[in-house]
C-alpha cells in the first residue's frame, strides 16, 4: 500500500502543511481504508465576491478524507504500511486505536461519534462549515461494517510536510524532517478490546544527556 506517495500528492495538490494524518479501516482482509489529512490553514470569508473585499472572519479548511483501495491480505500488511509512512515521513510516533464495535449492549455515545470521526463522516459543523472534504464512495457501508465489528484508526503527526517542521527536536530525523526507510519498529498484533498502541520514533538529545 503506497500511502506515501498518496500523501505527498496531496501535499503539493494542496500547498499547505498537515497537522496530521489518520487512517481507519475495518477488520476485514481487502476492505477499503479511509485515508485522512488533516491540514493547517483558514479560508477568508468575505461579504461579496471581489478581490479587493476585505475578509470578515477566517474558516479551518477543512480535512480531506480519501478512500484508498489497494489490495492488503493481513492485518500486518496495513500496520506495517503506516508504519513505514509515519517513520519515512518523520513522525515523532504512531499511535494505534483497536475500537470496539459501538452497536453493542453499553455502548455510549462518545463511541458513535469517535467511529463516524474516524471514516470521516462527523456529522457536525465547525464555525457553519463541515469538517471534512469526504470521496469516500464506501462510507455508509464501511460504518455500519465498523458500527458492528469494530475497526483500527492510526494516527501520526508528520514532521516532512508538516507544521511541525520548525519546532521538531528529534534527532532521528534527516535534514528536511524525514527519515531513510525502511522502519526499525515491527507491527504488534490487535487487541480484542478498545486498547491504544503507540510505537515510538523519535529520539530527543536533551532529554538523553
Amino acid at each position: 500500500m503506497h500511502l506515501i506517495d498518496l500523501i505527498e500528492t496531496q501535499l503539493v495538490s494542496n500547498r499547505l502543511p498537515l497537522v496530521a494524518v489518520s487512517v481507519a479501516a475495518v477488520p476485514h482482509a481487502n476492505t477499503p481504508v479511509v485515508l485522512t489529512l488533516h491540514w493547517h490553514g483558514f479560508v477568508e470569508v468575505k461579504l461579496a465576491d471581489q478581490d479587493n473585499a476585505a475578509p470578515v472572519a477566517y474558516q479551518p479548511v477543512p480535512s480531506s478524507a480519501l478512500q484508498v483501495n489497494e489490495r492488503w491480505d493481513r492485518f500486518n500488511d496495513l500496520d506495517n504500511a503506516l508504519l513505514e509512512a509515519a517513520w519515512e515521513l518523520g513522525a515523532w510516533d504512531l499511535a494505534r486505536r483497536d475500537a470496539r464495535a459501538c452497536k453493542r449492549p453499553g455502548a455510549d455515545a462518545g463511541e458513535t461519534l469517535d467511529c463516524l470521526n474516524a471514516f470521516g463522516s462527523l456529522p457536525t459543523a465547525i464555525e457553519g462549515s463541515a469538517p471534512y472534504v469526504a470521496e469516500v464512495p464506501d462510507g455508509e457501508e464501511l460504518l455500519d461494517c465498523a458500527a458492528r465489528a469494530g475497526y483500527h484508526q492510526w494516527t501520526f503527526r508528520p514532521v516532512h510536510g508538516g507544521l511541525w517542521a520548525d519546532t521538531a527536536d528529534d534527532i532521528t530525523l534527516e535534514p528536511g524532517g524525514y527519515r531513510n526507510p525502511p522502519c526499525p519498529v515491527l507491527s504488534a498484533p490487535p487487541r480484542t478490546r478498545n486498547d491504544r498502541v503507540v510505537y515510538q520514533f523519535g529520539r530527543c538529545a536533551s532529554i538523553m544527556l
